[in-house]
């Protein structure tokens, strides 16, 4: 685990973005915000993140999200626990929910099990359903960042009990944030004060 590619600890405070291939970083009262969150700012406060999102970790996520190779988990959760933990915690998690039919494809929510173990480990409640993904949208990776934005507008709907509640949503990889943002509006929307992120891994936009 010594040899893999931590995140960089002075990134951004709101979306992790590494501050070497950031726009221009502004320091305020909670530390660093990139330009990009400044001229839009996303609907959830914080983002940690354990890894950066490049070899070997690409591969790493890619075998436990595609084949099922669950014994990574230790090494994918492990250090985000630590980071986490040393920090105020909120008052429950939620998984970036899959639409059913990408849940019948894959057969699993690999975002889910990252927050069973995240849950257990920090003794946090887990809100399994009370998050849905409604639209079945293209796929992320395929759009532009302002294509990412408008893709996934009304994509969740979340119905659980969340007024006055801080939230961190769990995810395997950050890269635009689109749908950590799109999820977190949701969230706001049911009645959480809060909502943050918490990503195995923050790939890097160039």
């Amino acid at each position: 685990m010594n040899d893999l590619p931590l995140h960089a600890p002075n990134s951004c405070t709101i979306c992790a973005h590494p501050p070497a291939l950031s726009t221009t970083m502004q320091i305020d009262q909670t530390g660093e915000i990139c330009g990009a969150c400044l001229k839009h700012l996303p609907k959830f406060a914080r983002s940690v993140a354990a890894y950066a999102y490049r070899f070997p970790m690409d591969k790493l996520i890619g075998a436990f999200k595609y084949h099922q190779q669950f014994a990574l988990i230790d090494i994918l959760t492990e250090p985000l626990i630590a980071r986490v933990s040393t920090g105020i915690l909120p008052d429950a998690l939620v998984a970036m929910p899959l639409h059913p039919q990408r849940l019948r494809e894959r057969g699993f929510n690999q975002s889910l099990l990252l927050a069973r173990r995240i849950a257990r480990q920090l003794q946090l409640p887990l809100l399994d359903t009370a998050c849905r993904r409604v639209r079945d949208t293209a796929p992320q990776t395929t759009l532009s960042v302002q294509q990412r934005r408008t893709n996934l507008r009304s994509a969740f709907v979340c119905t659980g009990q969340f007024t006055g509640k801080r939230i961190a949503i769990i995810d395997d990889v950050m890269t635009s944030g689109s749908s950590l943002n799109s999820l977190a509006q949701a969230l706001l929307q049911a009645g959480a004060t809060e909502v943050e992120c918490w990503v195995t891994a923050r790939a890097v936009l160039s």
